[in-house]
């Protein structure tokens, strides 16, 4: 086979390759990506941890997420109108509780420096009305606020028909299963170890209610008797309490306390 020959049969080999590999791309379809589109977001202030009613805002509970700006709602706190909100509304109160995760809302808030919280944190037509305890008339202070309390009014009567002339102490319960709305604490030394005790209560009752304790109050002591966190669900009823009578009985000179129920 001379050279002329073997140059032929190589163009040949190498057109026959090409003309395989263009005939073998040309069945290829051009697939075309759709572009992504980018969704739009701003950043809200939302509650970090769960907020409950009455709690005070500190920067630890607040922190700003992203939130798609076509949902944001204009109440909300959003970054670009308001970065300073983590610390301008520190020292607010929560009126209403906030879940994790919720958008902060001004509507739900209320400052702490005047008496507009107790006005916004009241139910309505429901009262607030203060009344002095101390660690004997407010169960040790154990009793904080959103506890339940029955209120008890004691007061002395002279007994004219007795011989000896000593007095009977009457208590009763005047008041049933009410809301503690807050309790004025303050620090006192006590043993050499600090405690706090609440020197005033206030109460969430209702008109008629309240008419009952100012009446009180001038007749005699109150004392507040803290009830368990499982009759919180029960129903308040002034009709339906149970009324307790302490009265001093005497018998061959011996004067005796014992207490009766109506």
């Amino acid at each position: 086979m001379n050279t002329a020959r073997i140059v032929v049969l190589t163009i040949a080999v190498g057109a026959g390759g090409i003309a395989a590999y263009l005939a073998s791309g040309s069945d290829r379809k051009v697939v075309t990506v759709a572009p992504t589109v980018q969704m739009q977001t701003v950043d809200v202030l939302v509650a970090k941890s769960d907020i409950p009613l009455g709690q005070k805002i500190s920067p630890d509970i607040l922190q700003w997420q992203s939130w798609p700006a076509a949902t944001a709602s204009d109440s909300f706190i959003r970054r670009d109108k308001r970065p300073d909100a983590t610390t301008s509304l520190v020292g607010s109160i929560a009126r209403s509780p906030f879940v994790s995760g919720e958008p902060i809302r001004d509507t739900k808030l209320v400052q702490a420096n005047g008496a507009g919280f107790m006005a916004a944190v009241l139910p309505a037509g429901m009262r607030a009305i203060s009344t002095d305890i101390s660690p004997e008339t407010g169960a040790g202070g154990f009793i904080l606020p959103n506890d339940r309390v029955d209120v008890i009014l004691s007061r002395r009567e002279k007994n004219g028909d007795q011989s000896n002339g000593s007095d009977s102490v009457r208590s009763e319960i005047i008041l049933s299963n009410i809301r503690v709305l807050a309790i004025d604490q303050t620090p006192r030394e006590k043993d050499g170890q600090n405690t706090v005790l609440g020197k005033t209560a206030t109460l969430e009752l209702k008109p008629a209610q309240a008419e009952t304790l100012a009446r009180a109050r001038q007749s005699g002591t109150i004392s507040l008797a803290l009830r368990s966190l499982a009759d919180a669900s029960a129903v308040s009823s002034d009709d339906d309490m149970h009324k307790r009578d302490s009265v001093n009985i005497v018998r061959y000179g011996v004067s005796t306390t014992t207490t009766t129920r109506q």
